[in-house]
């Protein structure tokens, strides 16, 4: 069974909290399991928690999910582009997939509402990219 660590962050709680159940639903039917549920303040903060999964022997791959919703500056951007350039970087580092689940920037709370079936996404991905790689010790 492939075992998943999940980070979800808090900001925008009320749409992230349905995302997480949407996580967790789409690993249920993949037969996978969450072994471990790390909860960070907000999206910025994903990726230590991230490497912190990833470096744990019984998780296979780490999915994370969150929302980013626009605001008056371009701080959502930055925030996102951050956070998706240092959870690949862990993925590289750990050689370990790691995906991102995170909607946004540029979005409306109302449209990130609609898109929190993205978290079944990063399940999937997660899962695919587990049953696809390599196994590097096969050599």
């Amino acid at each position: 069974m492939t075992t998943l660590g999940l980070v979800v962050a808090e900001f925008n709680r009320e749409i992230t909290e349905q995302m997480e159940a949407v996580a967790r639903e789409a690993a249920d039917d993949a037969g996978a399991e969450v072994y471990e549920t790390v909860r960070v303040p907000g999206v910025y903060d994903a990726p230590l928690a991230a490497d912190r999964l990833a470096r744990l022997e019984a998780v296979d791959a780490v999915a994370v999910i969150g929302t980013v919703i626009t605001g008056d500056t371009d701080h959502d951007q930055v925030i996102t582009d951050a956070a998706a350039q240092r959870l690949s970087d862990v993925s590289l580092e750990r050689d370990t997939p790691v995906t991102l689940g995170v909607t946004g920037p540029g979005m409306s709370a109302a449209e990130a509402r609609e898109r929190v079936e993205n978290a079944a996404k990063a399940v999937d991905g997660a899962l695919d990219l587990v049953a696809e790689l390599p196994d590097p010790d096969q050599r």
